[in-house]
C-alpha cells in the first residue's frame, strides 16, 4: 500500500470515526497499522500522533464531552495532522 493510500485510509477512517461507524479503538488500530507511513514523517509526526490516539482512546470512556476530553476537538485535531502529513508527503 502507498503512502498516499495509507493516508487516504486515515482520512476514510476518520470520517467514518465522526459518523460513529467505527469506534475510537478500531481508528487507533489501523493507525498503528500504517508503519510506512509513519517510518515517511518526520519523527515529531509520530509524536503528536501518540498524543492524539491517547487522548482518543480516554475520551472514548466518556459518553459526553467532559472537561478534560473533547472528543470533537481530538477529531479536528486528527484531520489537522492528517492534513499537514499530506503537505509533508508533497514536499517529499
Amino acid at each position: 500500500m502507498t503512502l498516499q493510500h495509507q493516508l487516504d485510509a486515515l482520512q476514510t477512517a476518520l470520517q467514518q470515526l465522526r459518523s460513529g461507524s467505527l469506534a475510537a479503538a478500531g481508528f487507533s488500530e489501523l493507525a498503528a497499522q500504517q508503519q510506512s507511513l509513519s517510518a515517511a514523517l518526520p519523527g515529531r509526526f509520530n509524536d503528536v500522533l501518540s498524543q492524539l490516539l491517547n487522548g482518543l482512546e480516554s475520551s472514548a470512556l466518556f459518553t459526553e464531552e467532559s472537561c478534560s476530553f473533547s472528543q470533537t476537538e481530538l477529531l479536528d485535531s486528527l484531520q489537522v495532522w492528517i492534513d499537514k502529513a499530506q503537505l509533508q508527503l508533497q514536499k517529499t
